[in-house]
C-alpha cells in the first residue's frame, strides 16, 4: 500500500471517531472551545516535535478531523469555509504534556498554622472540577493519576471527559493505593492484609476500568509480588512510591516504574528492616549515593536491563531550594498561579513562602544528587518520565507545575528539547500510546501545545501559552482558567 493511501485511510478511520466526539461535545465543554473548521493549519510555526530532535523553524502543521496530516515548510494559506488558519509567526508548537505523576486530589490539612504545621490526619479531597480544567489550560493533554483516593470518581470523570460532557485531559486512571499495614497512616488508604488481598484488589479494580496501579510505602514484598503478577496477567503496569521495599527488591519482583526518581530508595538507610519503611524514607541513601559511583552504576544498570522506568517529580522537593524553587529568593511565580487557588490555599502558600525551611541546604544537596542521577539514568538508556505530584503543597498546582517540571529538568542539565521529550513522548511510550500521541508527526492525534517564543532556546517560554489542542479541538485557555479561578482547594 502506498504511504499516501495508508495515511488517508488512517485519517478517515480516526477522523470518523474524532468527528463523533466533536459532534457529541456537550455545552459544558463547548463553552471552552474556539470554533474552527474541520481542517486547521498552524502556519509559520516552529515545530518542537517531542523526539528530542532539534526544532524546525517556519513550518505549517495541518490538522484534519483531529489528526495531523502534514508538516511542511511554512507557507501562506488563506482561510476558507473548510479551513481555519492560525498565523503563528514567532510561536512554537510541541506535543501536549503527558503528565505521569499527576493527581486529582488536594491535601486538606486541619488547623494549619503559619509555620506550615497542622493537625492530622490530613484529608485527600478530589478536585473533579478545578483540576481537569487547570491541567488542560496548562497544556497537559494526558495524565496518569498516580494514586487515587476516590477511584469511582476518577473513573466516572474519565468517562465524562471522553464522552464530551466535561473538559479535561485524557486520563490513565490508577487504582487505590496498594498500601501495607500502617498504624498511623492515611484513613483513605486501604491496608492490604497479605498477598491474596493484594491480588484480589488488583482484580476487582481492573474489571472496573483502572489502567494502572501504585504500590505505596508500607507494602510488603509478598504483597507487591502478588499485585504485580495479577496486574501483568491483565496487561496492566504497576508503579511504586516505595519505602518498605527497596528499589533492587522491586526490580527483581518485576515492577514497571518507580516514582519520585531516586528519592524513595531505602536500600542503605540506617536500621532498614525487611518489609518495613525506614525512618529516613530514602534521604540517607540518596545523600550517600554518589552519582557516577559504583552503587549508582549498579542500580541504574539493573533498572535499564529490567526495563524499569523512573518518574522525575522534582517540583515538590525543589520548591524551597534557593535559585530554582518558588520561595521568595527563587523563580518568579507563574502568571495566574495564585488566582487558581482558593483563599485558604493561597493563605497556606503565602505562609509557606514567608517561612523558609531550616533544612533548605540539605534539601538542595538531595535535589542536586537526584538531578545528577536522573541524567546518569538517561545517559545509560533509561526511560525517564515526568510529573510534578501536584497536591496543593508549596504552590504545586495542576497544569502550572507540569510546566515547571520541564523547566526543572533543564535545571538538572537536560537540553530543553530533551526535557520536552521526557515530559511528552516518553510518557506516551510508557503508556503504550506513542503510536497516536507524544510527538508532532503525521498520523498522530493533534494533542498539542502552542506557545509564544522559542522553548527550544529558552525553556521559560513554555509559560507563554497561546492555545491548547486536544484531539484537534482548540481550547480557550483563559476561559478554562477563569472557570477554575479560586476553586483549587475547594472543588
Amino acid at each position: 500500500m502506498k504511504p499516501s493511501i495508508a495515511i488517508a485511510l488512517l485519517v478517515l478511520s480516526r477522523g470518523r471517531a474524532h468527528a463523533q466526539r466533536a459532534e457529541s461535545i456537550g455545552s459544558d465543554v463547548l463553552k471552552y472551545v474556539r470554533p474552527t473548521a474541520a481542517r486547521i493549519v498552524l502556519a509559520h510555526v516552529e515545530v518542537i516535535d517531542g523526539t528530542g530532535a532539534p526544532s524546525r523553524a517556519d513550518q505549517n502543521v495541518v490538522i484534519e478531523h483531529g489528526i495531523i496530516t502534514a508538516v511542511t515548510p511554512g507557507a501562506d494559506e488563506a482561510p476558507s469555509a473548510g479551513t481555519t488558519v492560525f498565523d503563528l509567526r514567532g510561536g512554537a508548537v510541541m506535543p501536549g504534556i503527558v503528565g505521569m505523576h499527576d493527581h486529582l486530589w488536594y491535601l486538606t490539612r486541619p488547623n494549619l498554622l503559619a509555620d506550615n504545621s497542622s493537625d492530622g490526619p490530613a484529608l485527600r479531597t478530589d478536585m473533579p472540577y478545578s483540576a481537569p480544567r487547570l491541567y488542560l489550560a496548562g497544556g497537559v493533554t494526558t495524565i496518569r493519576t498516580a494514586g487515587s483516593t476516590a477511584p469511582y470518581t476518577d473513573l466516572q470523570l474519565k468517562r465524562q471527559i471522553e464522552g464530551g460532557f466535561a473538559p479535561g485531559p485524557h486520563m490513565d486512571v490508577t487504582g487505590p493505593y496498594l498500601q501495607g499495614t500502617d498504624p498511623g497512616g492515611v484513613p483513605q488508604f486501604m491496608q492490604l492484609v497479605g498477598p491474596d488481598d493484594a491480588r484480589e484488589t488488583v482484580a476487582f479494580w481492573a474489571v472496573r476500568g483502572v489502567t494502572s496501579f501504585k504500590a505505596y510505602t508500607n507494602i510488603t514484598r509478598d504483597e507487591l509480588r502478588a499485585a504485580i503478577d495479577e496486574a501483568h496477567k491483565r496487561g496492566i503496569k504497576v508503579t511504586g512510591h516505595l519505602c518498605s521495599v527497596t528499589y533492587n527488591e522491586a526490580i527483581e519482583l518485576g515492577i514497571d516504574n518507580l516514582e519520585h526518581g531516586f528519592m524513595s530508595n531505602t536500600a542503605d538507610d540506617p536500621g532498614k528492616k525487611p518489609d518495613t519503611c525506614s525512618a529516613s524514607g530514602g534521604d540517607y541513601t540518596l545523600e550517600h549515593m554518589t552519582p557516577g559511583g559504583p552503587a549508582s552504576r549498579a542500580l541504574i544498570d539493573a533498572l535499564v536491563s529490567h526495563h524499569v522506568a523512573v518518574t522525575s517529580t522534582l517540583v515538590l522537593r525543589a520548591s524551597g531550594v534557593p535559585g530554582i524553587g518558588i520561595q521568595s529568593d527563587g523563580r518568579p511565580l507563574q502568571a495566574g498561579l495564585e488566582d487558581a487557588m482558593s483563599p485558604e490555599t493561597r493563605e497556606a502558600f503565602e505562609n509557606w513562602r514567608a517561612h523558609p525551611s531550616a533544612t533548605r541546604a540539605h534539601t538542595a544537596l538531595l535535589v542536586n544528587n537526584e538531578m545528577a542521577l536522573e541524567r546518569q539514568f538517561v545517559a545509560a538508556g533509561g526511560l525517564l518520565l515526568a510529573g510534578p505530584d501536584p497536591v496543593g503543597l508549596n504552590g504545586d498546582v495542576p497544569g502550572f507545575s507540569d510546566r515547571r517540571q520541564i523547566e526543572l529538568l533543564v535545571d538538572a542539565g537536560f537540553a530543553p528539547v530533551q526535557a520536552i521529550r521526557i515530559a511528552t513522548l516518553n510518557g506516551a511510550i510508557y503508556l503504550g500510546r506513542d503510536h497516536n500521541i507524544g510527538s508532532v508527526a503525521v498520523g498522530k492525534n493533534a494533542d498539542l501545545l502552542v506557545v509564544r517564543g522559542d522553548p527550544a532556546a529558552r525553556v521559560g517560554d513554555i509559560e507563554n501559552i497561546e492555545m491548547v489542542l486536544k484531539d484537534g479541538v482548540v481550547y480557550d485557555r483563559q476561559k478554562l482558567l477563569d472557570a477554575a479561578r479560586g476553586k483549587y482547594g475547594i472543588y
